[in-house]
């Protein structure tokens, strides 16, 4: 059979049945496959998946939006663990709304399904050390894309992994999988630690692909190891934090290696760069920072202002410097207040982590850098609003200029209860929450014909994102508000899979057909539900924890 047509048979594979046969894969007689059998002879055939999910494949869901079935099939699948079916049969079992059934069913596989990449138990790995430093490239590693784009940024691939960390202590393929990414990120951090996403591994021997940009920035990077180089705090907080959450639900510290810790010594030595003032504090002469970033474009959000330095910071903050947000757009007042929050949690996980294995004096350090953000963010971050008092602004400058505003990518300012920075009944959040879901307080609260919440510079004006309805639904508590939000990212779904952004006047009209870090999130608020507010989504009230099922 020719390769042609043993795509069109995969890409065709999942047949119609009736209704009664939706959302229970294995009455579609897909018998899942494990690792090690033959599936790599048939990857040539497989579809491309930006192009499959851009298209609805039967069975339809048996609920009124008669979502279709994204999964590939079998043999395309990127990662396979039985735990991730388990889960699956458990929830979509128990859930009163095919169609949320569907979705779910879809988008918690969606990183093991389609973006997993690059995995190696490291025994296998054929690979020449003599080229690499000491532990280099060894173990397991994981190199886990975004979706549509063939590279892997540390802020997403950590939330690509986040519903699966449950997992990682019953079932080993899951425990190798994040074990690999944390190595993975390991290295990537200590090469380019003001980097955001990256190329293949070189273990890999997977192609790699050009952001089709002519940046110029510093410190300088090797293209053929970095996709794109802009400096995000939350990139490096997004790495601690998988390593802390792998700890946290699997009690192992196997991470914990050298060029772990050469990775976290990489990151301190960039929070102390990036704490620096614009100007020095004794002779107030100018200084450049560590990091400068400019792009060609006429686009303002894409490169940063003053010839790739960005505008002036003080100091004596306790603030650490983010040259651009998690949407990838730059910074105005780069200390940007979520990404320090997050920081500033994930650095006290991390001492906590160090004290338990004996290394006392880094675990204080790494504790003081988290007390000094802190405090830095409840001094300068905190300002008044003329209606709702006290706010968390979204960045500062140290100066006394704050703008105030919320972006849909995580880290925000909403989703601060969600990093364990504030509780969600804390005053100074709650008026800050009320602010940002006001359309008259918040210029990126879009509202329209057809849908309405978060959305940011990086898509538009028209466009809000599905991933803010569900970071409001978890930081909720009322059951009217977190249904509201639950159905619009539904019908806004009709591919069976979360958009990056939907028009507001036109729910039809979508960004990104695939999306991972969207579907991750989704799942995460699925199973969050199904934990707090089970009544809302089963016909069985009954909590499901996913780390006890």
């Amino acid at each position: 059979m020719t390769t042609t047509s043993l795509r069109a048979l995969l890409f065709l594979a999942v047949p119609f049945f009736p209704p009664a046969y939706a959302a229970t894969p294995a009455r579609y007689a897909q018998e899942q496959i494990a690792l090690g059998d033959d599936t790599t002879n048939y990857q040539a055939a497989c579809p491309d998946y930006t192009q499959y999910s851009a298209y609805s494949h039967r069975p339809l869901s048996e609920g009124p939006l008669e979502l279709p079935y994204q999964r590939p099939h079998p043999k395309c699948r990127t990662f396979h663990s039985d735990a991730i079916e388990k889960v699956i049969d458990d929830v979509v079992s128990r859930m009163k709304d095919p169609d949320l059934a569907r979705l779910f069913e879809n988008t918690f596989p969606s990183t093991t399904d389609t973006t997993v990449k690059f995995h190696t138990s490291g025994s296998d790995t054929k690979q020449n050390t003599d080229a690499y430093d000491e532990g280099q490239w060894q173990g397991p590693h994981s190199f886990i894309i975004t979706g549509d784009i063939i590279a892997e940024w540390l802020r997403d691939s950590t939330n690509q992994l986040s519903p699966y960390q449950a997992l990682a202590k019953k079932d080993p393929n899951i425990y190798q999988l994040i074990l690999g990414a944390i190595n993975t990120q390991s290295e990537f951090v200590i090469e380019s630690p003001y980097c955001n996403a990256f190329q293949p591994p070189p273990i890999s021997n997977l192609p790699i692909t050009s952001n089709g940009q002519d940046d110029i920035v510093h410190p300088a990077y090797e293209p053929s190891f970095v996709f794109e180089c802009k400096y995000e705090l939350d990139s490096l907080a997004h790495f601690l934090a998988l390593g802390n959450d792998f700890n946290e639900h699997s009690g192992s510290k196997e991470f914990l290696t050298p060029r772990w810790y050469q990775a976290l010594q990489t990151l301190l030595n960039v929070l102390e760069e990036q704490s620096e003032p614009t100007f020095n504090p004794e002779t107030g002469r100018y200084r450049r920072n560590q990091y400068t970033f400019s792009r060609t474009t006429n686009i303002g959000t894409e490169t940063l202002s003053l010839n790739g330095v960005g505008n002036p910071l003080n100091g004596g903050t306790g603030l650490i410097r983010s040259a651009f947000r998690p949407s990838d757009d730059a910074t105005i007042l780069g200390f940007f207040i979520p990404a320090n929050a997050q920081m500033s949690m994930e650095l006290q996980r991390t001492a906590k982590i160090l004290k338990d294995v004996g290394k006392d004096k880094l675990a204080q350090t790494v504790d003081e850098w988290s007390q000094r953000i802190k405090k830095g963010i409840w001094e300068h971050g905190v300002v008044e609003h003329r209606q709702f008092g006290k706010v968390f602004a979204y960045e500062v400058d140290g100066y006394g200029s704050s703008i105030l505003m919320d972006d849909a990518n995580y880290p925000s300012l909403l989703a601060l209860p969600l990093m364990s920075f504030v509780d969600v009944n804390d005053e100074t959040y709650q008026n800050t929450r009320r602010m940002l879901l006001s359309k008259s307080s918040n210029p990126y609260y879009l509202k329209g014909r057809d849908f309405h919440g978060i959305g940011g510079p990086h898509i538009g004006l028209m466009n809000a994102w599905p991933m803010s309805l569900l970071v409001q639904a978890r930081t909720s508590d009322d059951d009217e508000e977190i249904t509201e939000c639950i159905d619009l990212v539904l019908r806004s779904s009709k591919l069976g899979l979360i958009h990056e952004s939907v028009d507001v006047n036109m729910i039809g009209s979508y960004t990104r057909s695939w999306f991972a870090w969207a579907n991750g999130v989704f799942a995460s608020t699925i199973l969050d539900l199904a934990k707090r507010k089970p009544h809302l989504i089963f016909t069985d009230p009954t909590p499901y924890d996913v780390a006890g099922a």
